[in-house]
């Protein structure tokens, strides 16, 4: 595989600075460019971010005294990229405008933000799960009229905890989910530090996450027709998503009905020998086994679990039969991780390895 030379926008940011960590010593990316806003503009990386800094481990040496480019300058950027990854706070008209910038720029965008998600021929792709939905990339580049340029993004981060526990029984006949989601507060950008009223609290309202949680995955489910993705009907789904004091990981109380007939035993086996596009790929940021179900009735945790598989694996456990809906279970995921930067960078693997960057 050849090296990638690839850029950050949004580098100061929460997810910013994740995508610093996992590409600082990636075996198929350099960063060779790190963007933001105006106000980061020509201060080194280590100086913009300053102590905003978020992540346990430290700055990556190789990009601490990187110049940070205007990210609205985006010829600049893109003249020593061979694609960007995108995770800005900005409005979301905004990002929409300025990501279409970047891809009629012929640079492809891989996009942690919301703004394109439902735009109908845009993959939303979780690699294990909608692979195929690249195929809709020609579609997208013709309505652009560019022959590199195109956009893909990564779905919400709360449905990354459950969607994939629900995929490999959507041929039982998945009718109906209901999904609790208890969500960290990284996923708000915040820490303790920066967020002191979180301590010893939970606020049971989280912005949009809802109907994200239960229209995004009939996305990911659905058929490309023509020139777009087509969303699926079914499942019908419906959320309750709350903030809890936790660090990272996001995890999620979860019942689903459907037709046919299924074994608790059956279910653990298939969670436990399911593989995708990922996995056959053997890509570098992939988990070995996407899904892992413990047997302990007090487990998945968020402290013992959250990094499994360097934290893109996704966890689950209790799984029973319901009074009211065929099954309940409990799944768990890091949010940062698999639900954000390194969901985007297998993504990116993805990609690269099924030929979309050349």
């Amino acid at each position: 595989m050849k090296k990638y030379k690839v850029g950050i926008i949004g580098a100061t940011g929460m997810v910013g600075q994740r995508f610093s960590l996992l590409l600082a010593d990636h075996p198929w990316f350099e960063v060779t460019t790190l963007a933001a806003s105006a106000r980061s503009a020509g201060k080194k990386y280590k100086d913009a971010v300053g102590e905003r800094w978020a992540m346990t481990s430290p700055i990556p040496e190789k990009l601490a005294d990187m110049v940070i480019l205007d990210a609205a300058n985006v010829e600049e950027v893109v003249s020593d990229v061979d694609f960007v990854f995108c995770a800005v706070d900005m409005k979301k008209d905004e990002i929409r405008a300025l990501e279409e910038k970047y891809a009629k720029a012929e640079c492809p965008v891989i996009s942690n933000n919301s703004a394109h998600r439902s735009t109908p021929d845009v993959p939303m792709i979780i690699p294990e799960i909608n692979a195929d939905h690249a195929k809709i990339i020609p579609a997208q580049k013709k309505r652009l009229g560019t022959k590199r340029g195109f956009i893909a993004v990564k779905s919400n981060c709360s449905l990354q905890s459950y969607v994939p526990a629900i995929h490999p029984l959507m041929d039982l006949g998945v009718t109906k989910v209901l999904a609790c989601t208890y969500q960290a507060i990284s996923g708000a950008g915040k820490t303790f530090k920066s967020w002191p009223e979180i301590v010893d609290n939970i606020v049971p309202y989280i912005g949009g996450e809802e109907e994200k949680s239960e229209q995004e995955p009939l996305k990911i489910w659905g058929k490309i027709e023509g020139d777009k993705i087509v969303n699926t009907q079914t499942p019908s789904i419906t959320s309750q998503c709350i903030r809890v004091p936790i660090s990272d990981g996001h995890t999620a109380a979860v019942f689903v009905s459907f037709d046919k007939e299924c074994s608790l035993d059956e279910i653990i086996s298939r969670w436990e020998n399911y593989k995708g596009r990922a996995q056959e790929l053997n890509l570098p940021s992939a988990p070995k086994q996407f899904l892992h179900y413990f047997t302990e009735p007090d487990r998945p945790q968020i402290k013992s679990e959250r990094n499994l598989e360097n934290g893109m694996a996704v966890s689950i456990g209790r799984l029973r039969e319901d009074t009211q809906y065929t099954i309940k279970f409990v799944c768990m995921s890091h949010n940062t991780l698999r639900g954000a930067a390194g969901g985007a960078v297998l993504m990116a693997e993805l990609l690269c390895a099924e030929g979309y960057m050349d």
